[in-house]
């Protein structure tokens, strides 16, 4: 009766300040004051926020809507070399701050997780089903999204654009809330009986790249819901929060921070390749290879006219990203038994 109104009112005042990530931000500083003002963690009923999990999928998947497969193909393998060097920046990151914070830190999940680049909201809603410490996945992300938010319009504002705007808007109807509504609950269960890694996320993103595939129009989730899921990530990151968890974050702070910067840094680096590699301006290829902040990025570029490239590597990377990260457990798993084999 607080803190969801209070949300609310928060993540709107953001939003109109062009804050990144407003509604998940405002939740977390809402729950977060709760939680330690209360010294009582918030819970979250898990049907709903499963529910909301799988909206954050169906969202995940609306890119798919507006590149054909034929220029996925195109795009295809520079996308899958980017994500590969991005993906191989973000595990070997996680793995040394995990190492950097030493048994009683962080687990490697977590660091992992933390330092991917892509899909914020998705990691942070995989923290949970992956057993991983969302408060920290959820500080780490939102840092480096707010980093890369601020930089990539006054970066992209010394870049030659390519041409005009081409932005095109989708139309929310009734039928498009009961389509949405019915993908996030049927996505679960299905992904369940094929054993997909956390089926809360992937049921409801992989159903909604089929019925895209499939209907002439496109699925365009309503505002409400988007927000709604987006909230409920925040509730759940910083329901959590305590004065021990909030010492620790502030210790591993400054690596984190450094992290970020390679990260960036990385990604542009990558950009200036993808650009020579597929014959498009730098433009593009920076906002292709940008870690994260996709809907800064897709702004950006439907305002200086980027073409399909922008949108295509960012999906692929984001496909790749969310394996590798349903895979997390699997690939330490195996980490471990060959190095118990070695030794």
């Amino acid at each position: 009766m607080i803190v969801a109104p209070l949300s609310v009112l928060l993540g709107y005042l953001l939003a109109l300040l062009h804050v990144p990530a407003a509604w998940i931000l405002g939740a977390i500083v809402v729950s977060g004051i709760s939680a330690l003002g209360t010294g009582r963690e918030l819970k979250i009923n898990a049907k709903f926020y499963n529910f909301c999990r799988g909206i954050i999928g169906v969202l995940a998947a609306v890119p798919l809507a507006g590149v054909p497969p034929a220029e996925l193909l195109h795009y295809l393998l520079p996308g899958l070399a980017s994500a590969a060097v991005i993906i191989g920046i973000g595990f070997v990151g996680g793995l040394s701050l995990a190492r950097y914070a030493g048994p009683q830190g962080i687990s490697r999940e977590t660091s992992v997780l933390s330092m991917l680049s892509g899909g914020a909201s998705i990691m942070m809603s995989l923290a949970t089903e992956l057993g991983a410490d969302m408060r920290y996945v959820a500080l780490t992300q939102y840092l480096r999204l707010l980093a890369v938010s601020m930089t990539l319009p006054l970066v992209a504002s010394f870049l030659t654009r390519p041409g005009a705007n081409h932005a095109e808007g989708l139309e929310t109807t009734w039928c498009m809330w009961l389509l949405v509504i019915a993908i996030a609950f049927v996505g679960d269960p299905i992904a369940r009986k094929v054993h997909l890694p956390a089926p809360a996320v992937f049921g409801p993103l992989i159903l909604t790249a089929v019925i895209t595939a499939v209907l002439p129009v496109p699925i365009a989730p309503p505002e409400p819901l988007a927000v709604m899921a987006f909230m409920s990530i925040g509730w759940a990151c910083g329901g959590g929060l305590s004065v021990p968890a909030l010492k620790r974050f502030a210790r591993l702070l400054p690596a984190t921070i450094t992290f970020i910067v390679v990260v960036m840094a990385s990604c542009a680096a990558m950009g200036y390749v993808v650009a020579k590699w597929l014959g498009i301006t730098f433009f593009e290829g920076y906002l292709a290879t940008s870690p994260g902040a996709i809907e800064t990025v897709l702004a950006l570029s439907s305002e200086g006219g980027g073409g399909p490239a922008v949108v295509a590597l960012q999906l692929i990377r984001l496909i790749c990203i969310l394996i590798f990260a349903g895979s997390l457990p699997r690939i330490l798993r195996a980490m471990d038994r060959h190095k118990n084999g070695r030794g």
